[in-house]
């Protein structure tokens, strides 16, 4: 357990500067006592203090980095079981296996680098290979591992000290994930990550098992750690994952205060699919998969990215004129909210018209078009003043204007404030490419 607000108040130097966010030294002691606020916030915390405090001032999570530059991957540093909470900050690394020694193994990395996508503007993308000695060979897998670290974030799988520092020779500045330390090899694997300053996977069979391997490791001085509690089975990785979580938010039970890694077991694409999509629901820092399958994949990263989505805060789009196609001053102009998904919807259905068309998303603070209409902040007055604003009157030579057929109520209002023509268009998204056809081909 951490230490409470007031035995960490007697630790801190007592000012009330505020400098750390807070008014109160009280008030930022039980924010550590929480969690929920970091001891280097305080600038006059004595270094007697923060050794004191280590433990209380640690997130319950450590965060944990795989990786440098644009594939470095962030783990753990999560704050809540519950992302309604507060949110998920560290979205699930995803990776796929791939033997040393595969004789389509060129191929096969090239094909997970390629695994990326973009949907409703935003990008996807997987950010693992992990590497298997299969071969039992140290060159061939050091040799593996440096064309594997050119495309992605590397997680070195050996559990051979000699063959993980064979690697760990070649791309060691690529910060690979070492996978993994076991009460075998332990001491080992901790001198060559310590070595390298390279992150250590620790894997034993069950809770009971994973906690006294960790303590250990622990007491050697090492705690870049991520977690693999050993269950392959569905229900028991959910039930083990759960616990981890639970015992690091809940007890701040330092032992399992780290990301945690499991891999799919299913042979078949889609079951193995459905795995991973409920460990991504349920605390895995990394899923490691088989089968590189593109159609598959994208369901698991869209998926992902709800789970890592502030719930509080929906994704939008910039609110300003958008263009579809060479448009020309003849484009029919529509209007939609600056939600995200209402957005890539009217666009995608434009887009399918062939008809180059521009389109207005307004500022509703990313809600929907009926949801901002009930709130005041999708009506005439604001089409307007947004047209106004993106001045399309010098862009078009027409006073046409289409709005969603669900806010037709608030077609007289925007023609008196803008003086042009409302056209009220279909009610659904889905319906714009039939429409635009008919009216503007």
């Amino acid at each position: 357990m951490g230490l409470t607000g007031l035995a960490i108040f007697k630790q801190l130097p007592k000012k009330n500067c505020g400098e750390c966010g807070v008014p109160t030294c009280m008030a930022f002691a039980m924010a550590l006592a929480a969690g929920k606020a970091s001891l280097d916030a305080c600038p006059y915390v004595t270094d007697e203090a923060k050794e004191a405090l280590d433990s209380a001032s640690a997130p319950p999570i450590k965060k944990v980095k795989v990786g440098v530059g644009e594939k470095e991957v962030e783990l753990g540093d999560e704050t809540v079981l519950f992302r309604h909470d507060k949110t998920f900050f560290h979205p699930t690394g995803l990776g796929f296996v791939v033997d040393d020694n595969d004789a389509a193994f060129d191929e096969k990395i090239e094909k997970i680098a390629d695994l990326q996508f973009d949907r409703v503007g935003l990008h996807y993308e997987v950010e693992f290979i992990t590497l298997n000695n299969a071969s039992g060979d140290a060159a061939t897998f050091a040799a593996a591992a440096e064309k594997a670290a050119a495309k992605k974030a590397v997680i070195l799988k050996a559990c051979d000290p000699a063959v993980v520092s064979a690697a760990l020779d070649k791309i060691a500045a690529e910060k690979p994930l070492v996978y993994a330390a076991t009460a075998d090899n332990y001491e080992a694997m901790v001198e060559a990550a310590k070595k390298y300053e390279v992150p250590l996977a620790v894997y034993a069979e069950g809770l009971d098992a994973l906690e006294d391997l960790v303590n250990k490791i622990t007491a050697l001085g090492y705690k870049e750690l991520v977690l693999d509690p050993g269950s392959r089975q569905t229900a028991q990785v959910i039930a083990d994952m759960t616990q981890i979580r639970r015992l690091a938010i809940k007890k701040t039970f330092r032992p399992f205060g780290y990301p945690t890694i499991t891999f799919t077991s299913d042979e078949d694409p889609m079951d193995e699919a459905m795995q991973a999509t409920a460990y991504i629901g349920k605390y895995a820092s990394i899923v490691v998969m088989k089968n590189a399958i593109k159609g598959l994949i994208l369901p698991i990263v869209s998926w992902r990215q709800n789970v890592f989505t502030d719930p509080q805060k929906p994704v939008a789009v910039e609110a300003k004129l958008m263009e579809v196609g060479a448009v020309n001053g003849d484009s029919p102009l529509y209007v939609t909210t600056n939600f995200s998904l209402s957005y890539y919807s009217v666009e995608g259905e434009v887009e399918a018209s062939r008809i180059p068309s521009y389109i207005i998303p307004i500022d509703t603070d990313g809600t929907s078009v009926l949801t901002a209409w009930a709130a005041g902040k999708f009506g005439g007055e604001h089409i307007a003043a947004a047209m106004k604003a993106y001045d399309v009157d010098s862009k078009l030579n027409h006073k046409n204007v289409i709005i969603p057929g669900f806010v037709a109520v608030i077609a007289a209002k925007l023609k008196e404030e803008s003086g042009w023509n409302v056209i009220v268009g279909p009610k659904e998204a889905t319906g714009i490419s039939g429409f635009a056809k008919a009216n503007f081909a």
